[in-house]
């Protein structure tokens, strides 16, 4: 270890240890804390069911055309490797949507999806010690008619997206039954209207009777986690969407399964922060889509953001590890992708990191003590400890670059790689 870092590092750990921390301890303790890292950043949310790039967006959109884009399955799992070679930790997920799976682009139909599909990925996640997610892809397909798919009025759109979500789910399951690690399963739809609709009662009745379809089978916690997720609304919806929070937190109560909170589906105002110990004493699961909006719902590239890091705090302080489940979801194509991705990851670790520093026991103190001047003048003074020496010695220790340094790595495969696509 460089000599500099470790002095730094030293007396990081000296600064902690006169609040009760012991900076040794949570890096081990941190190593162990899955990250679920998105994929779909990397390929602009197109997938491999078809040779054609040229699909239509049906509810999902990307801006931007940077160059380097992976054109196969084959460079999307080298763009992951490197991804994954910039990302400290040692217990990584990769969160794949089915779109995604080793179609060869020759996938008919989408409903044609199998389990022998999503082998490779079976292999390819072993041989480099992640776990998989896998979640359906309710967009991009000829039949998100005008604008709904599992609450469209029309019977035979319905009955396809509910096939559709019942092989997902089988799908789903054989992957955490293969990885021996729970696979979680997050559905997202894109269904809402442009403008005024009088018809949303109807169309909020016909979703709970799809998704009552989908779920009717169970399988075990140990090989599937369901999650339904809401949003506020998006292009072309922006009147309302038919799944709110305030529909999947109740269908989630009346079902047992999970929630799953993204970060850029609520009002700009809205903190996710608040909704997770609000929610912990219910549900079994919460999956966290930590994204970035700006001035309205969107999925821009994480950053190392005061809510980011309440979001963490909000998971240590409950020690509700076994139940929130922390991933990423953004794509950015006016950028490196690769650079995008590994910004985020680091972002959402980092944040972690310095959640996990927090001296606990100290904050509790001051208010079980009702000493509320102390317990905020800590929480400020916290802002300025040493935080940085300790991710550059975890950096160290997990065999990534550290900061700055992690830079030209991208640059480089940017140079070597991307730009000769």
């Amino acid at each position: 270890m460089n000599n500099k870092l470790n002095n730094s590092y030293e007396a990081a750990k000296k600064k902690f240890a006169e609040f009760g921390v012991d900076t040794d301890e949570v890096i081990k303790k941190i190593q162990n804390i899955p990250i679920s890292i998105h994929s779909w950043q990397l390929d602009d949310v197109i997938g491999f069911e078809s040779e054609d790039a040229n699909l239509p967006s049906g509810g999902v959109m990307t801006i931007g055309n940077y160059p380097g884009r992976c054109r196969n399955i084959d460079e999307y799992r080298m763009d992951l490797e490197k991804v994954l070679s910039l990302v400290p930790g040692s217990r990584k997920k990769i969160g794949l949507q089915s779109n995604e799976g080793d179609y060869k682009g020759k996938l008919k139909d989408r409903n044609d999806m199998s389990t022998s599909h999503f082998d490779s990925w079976i292999d390819w996640a072993k041989e480099n010690k992640v776990g998989l997610d896998m979640s359906p892809s309710f967009y991009s397909h000829k039949y998100v008619k005008d604008g709904y798919t599992l609450a469209s009025k029309e019977k035979f759109i319905r009955d396809y997206w509910v096939e559709y979500g019942k092989i997902n789910r089988e799908v789903a399951s054989y992957i955490g039954k293969k990885m021996q690690i729970p696979c979680i399963s997050n559905l997202w739809i894109p269904d809402g209207s442009k403008d005024v609709t009088p018809s949303r009662i109807e169309h909020r009745k016909i979703l709970k009777e799809s998704l009552d379809e989908i779920y009717e089978k169970k399988y075990p916690k140990e090989t599937l986690i369901d999650c339904v997720e809401s949003k506020l609304f998006g292009i072309g919806f922006e009147f309302y969407n038919v799944g709110t929070i305030e529909f999947y937190i109740a269908y989630a109560m009346s079902k047992n399964i999970g929630i799953t909170l993204d970060t850029g589906h609520f009002h700009p105002t809205e903190l996710v922060s608040d909704k997770i110990s609000s929610l912990i004493p219910f549900l079994n699961d919460i999956f966290l889509h930590l994204s970035r909006g700006i001035r309205w719902d969107s999925d821009h590239v994480t950053t190392l953001s005061e809510e980011l890091i309440a979001i963490m705090q909000e998971i240590v302080r409950a020690d509700a590890f076994d139940k929130v489940h922390i991933g990423t979801d953004f794509f950015d194509a006016t950028m490196n992708r690769v650079g995008a991705l590994s910004i985020g990851a680091r972002a959402v670790s980092k944040a972690l990191l310095i959640a996990m520093l927090e001296p606990k026991e100290l904050l509790k103190k001051a208010e079980d003590n009702k000493d509320y001047f102390s317990r905020l003048a800590y929480i400020e003074d916290l802002k300025l400890m040493p935080f940085g020496d300790v991710w550059q010695h975890y950096c160290e220790l997990s065999g990534v670059p550290n900061d700055f340094e992690w830079v030209n790595e991208v640059l480089k495969y940017e140079k070597e790689v991307l730009s000769k696509r």
